[in-house]
């Protein structure tokens, strides 16, 4: 959930019946600002509050990769 301002794209956010924004997920399930062939963030300095509080590299975000990998094949 989108909860500061930090200047994302509106075109990726997605605002639910309630008004609530989010970043909007595509089909594959990722992030619609993360390029696929390199797996980083489109809009790095305008990045979510959430995104900047997730590190790169933790352990999270490896579990996260290896379950969105296993997603594509």
């Amino acid at each position: 959930m989108l909860i500061t301002d930090t200047g994302v794209p509106k075109e990726h956010i997605k605002t639910d019946r309630w008004g609530a924004e989010t970043m909007m997920r595509l089909d594959d399930g990722w992030c619609s600002a993360l390029d696929r062939s390199t797996l980083l963030c489109t809009i790095y300095e305008n990045r979510p509050w959430i995104c900047r509080e997730f590190e790169t590299g933790s352990y999270e975000c490896k579990v996260e990769r290896s379950e969105g990998m296993s997603l594509d094949g």
